[in-house]
């Protein structure tokens, strides 16, 4: 029998110490209860994706020295280690799982599949190793792989002639709201094509637009869940194996239910926030608050996770603001129970208008007028964050973002954006979602947040007189509708047509979503949690002619 304790930890991309702190101490109380083996996953020890830091002679060996310490512990004890991290081996760099037993490095697995797609680009900074062997320990043969190495089948099949007893797959697999069904499929294809039981640790965090979601698991041979680690949380679970007829059965005590598709990205954007801001040291955030959705979901997101003491709203009312934004926005800080500040633009709107009237004499008011708000607006929040030391958050979603329907320099402000990847219609969901719901992970409050009317009034960025959003765009339903298909599944006009969406809308859509990347280019950064996040996966050129075609 073998015991063997999975680790499913949120590492620091590049902080080597805080990561060495991390697995010594996991390690260690797991050797305490009698473990055989403990697992950490993908980079565990540097954090991932490293991009160009794994570049750096200097990092690199700053990296064997922390492995050769921690090796080091190992020494005393009777369980071994399969340890997750980049390793430079005859000048060339790998992604690798290292196993550690005795005090030293007793096999070094190498990824053999370099992804290059999406989100990732590992051709560019990892060399890829040969198809990997057995790992033999205590009687079994454990068919190590790492992440990309499950999503094909050349590493699976190569470990089931070899001898494997059964697959362990260490990853470092960023969140989306497909990722799991996905992963899987992918792990079912393997245990279908080698008969062997799968072991799939992920790990947990936040590292700048990307959210790792862990939720780790165990399938049978025959592709059955024996168990599945919490979403969005660090978790360690130990499980034993043993043989029988010459097959692995493996037995673990715990299961977690499954949560739904709103709950999970929500709990997505919390992480993602929290450990940006934590990890990149910031005091807090503040954020401006108009009395609408956006601003409101955020507010939410923000206190769930940082909690109260570390959110500031900043409402900034124009003569244009209404009294019912007003009200919503002072129910949803008292809801929040966060710092509230108003501060008036009008000044500064009577201001920009002296400096610049010999220029717009004789011109009509135009959208002009409405972005010198949205700038002064930018203007506070980047003057408060600059006294404060506190982030801006701003608060753009992903179907303004796609669009343009957003002011460069003026809410577009901010050093991160929670909601940069969630379209309109799921900003209402998770309102209303959040507004029923709690989780013990969030520091913000049982209870709803925001009043029901921010929910159901119709959106309005109150610019100028009696304005609505749909006064400038599609209804949102029809708009992101239009915008999944271009954004998601690069459909054609003809093939969105085809599902009952207006072509003339269409078009309309896709000529503002193309104008709008230099825009995208200038945003903050924010947690992808749909499969092509904007500027992350989905990346186009600013100088585009292929819409003059049209």
């Amino acid at each position: 029998m073998l015991k063997i304790s999975l680790c499913q930890i949120n590492p620091w991309v590049g902080h080597l110490s805080y990561n060495l702190e991390k697995i010594k101490k996991e390690y260690l109380a797991c050797a305490k209860e009698g473990v055989d083996l403990v697992v950490f996953p993908e980079c565990a020890t540097t954090g991932y994706p490293l991009e160009d830091l794994v570049l750096k002679p200097h990092f690199m060996e700053r990296v064997q020295a922390i492995v050769e310490d921690f090796a080091a512990i190992t020494a005393s004890q009777n369980t071994g280690v399969i340890l997750g991290c980049p390793w430079l081996e005859h000048g060339r760099i790998i992604n690798t799982a290292l196993f550690i037993h005795d005090g030293k490095i007793k096999q070094i697995i190498s990824k053999y599949a370099l992804p290059n797609y999406g989100v990732f680009d590992e051709k560019r900074v990892f060399d890829h190793g040969p198809l990997p062997t057995p790992l033999i320990y205590k009687g079994f043969n454990i068919g190590v792989m790492v992440c990309e190495d499950m999503w094909v089948p050349e590493p699976a099949l190569h470990l089931k002639q070899k001898g494997a007893d059964f697959l362990l797959v260490i990853n470092g697999s960023p969140f989306d709201l497909g990722k799991d069904d996905q992963r899987k499929e992918l792990a079912r294809a393997r245990i279908n094509e080698t008969g062997l039981p799968l072991i799939y640790l992920n790990f947990v965090g936040g590292q700048d637009s990307l959210v790792f979601d862990g939720r780790s698991f165990i399938l049978n041979e025959k592709g059955e869940t024996v168990c599945e680690l919490a979403a969005f949380c660090e978790a360690v679970e130990t499980i034993t194996i043993s043989k029988q007829n010459e097959k692995c059965i493996i037995s673990s005590s715990s299961n977690t239910l499954r949560e739904g598709i709103d709950s999970l990205l929500y709990r997505a954007l919390v992480l993602g926030l929290r450990d940006y801001v934590e990890k990149n040291n910031f005091g807090g955030v503040l954020l401006g608050l108009s009395g609408g959705i956006d601003s409101a979901i955020s507010a939410a997101i923000a206190v769930d996770a940082l909690g109260p003491d570390r959110v500031s709203c900043v409402m900034m009312p124009s003569p244009y603001t209404s009294k019912e934004s007003f009200e919503d926005a002072e129910a949803i800080v008292k809801a929040l129970n966060v710092e509230y500040d108003i501060v008036s633009i009008e000044p500064a709107m009577t201001a920009y208008s002296n400096m610049l009237s010999k220029k717009f004499e004789g011109k009509t008011p135009d959208i002009t007028e409405e972005n010198i708000q949205s700038r002064a607006r930018g203007m506070v929040l980047m003057a408060l964050s600059n006294k404060s030391g506190w982030m801006v958050l701003s608060t753009g979603n992903k179907s303004e973002v796609a669009v343009g329907y957003a002011t460069l320099y003026g809410d577009m402000c901010g050093g991160y954006n929670a909601l940069k990847d969630v379209y309109k219609t799921q900003v209402f969901a998770l309102s209303k979602w959040r507004n029923e719901n709690f989780h013990p992970d969030f520091l913000g409050p049982d209870g709803k947040v925001m009043p029901e009317r921010v929910i159901t009034k119709p959106p309005s960025a109150e610019l100028r007189p009696d304005q609505k959003d749909q006064d400038s765009l599609p209804e949102y339903e029809v708009l992101d509708a239009i915008l999944y298909g271009l954004i998601e599944e690069d459909a054609s006009i003809e093939e969105i047509a085809k599902k009952g969406l207006p072509e003339k809308e269409i078009k309309r859509v896709l000529k503002m979503l193309d104008k709008a990347e230099y825009k995208r280019r200038q945003s903050a950064p924010g947690p992808k949690i749909t499969e092509k996040a904007l500027s992350v996966e989905r990346r186009y050129p600013i100088t585009n002619g292929f819409m003059l075609n049209l």
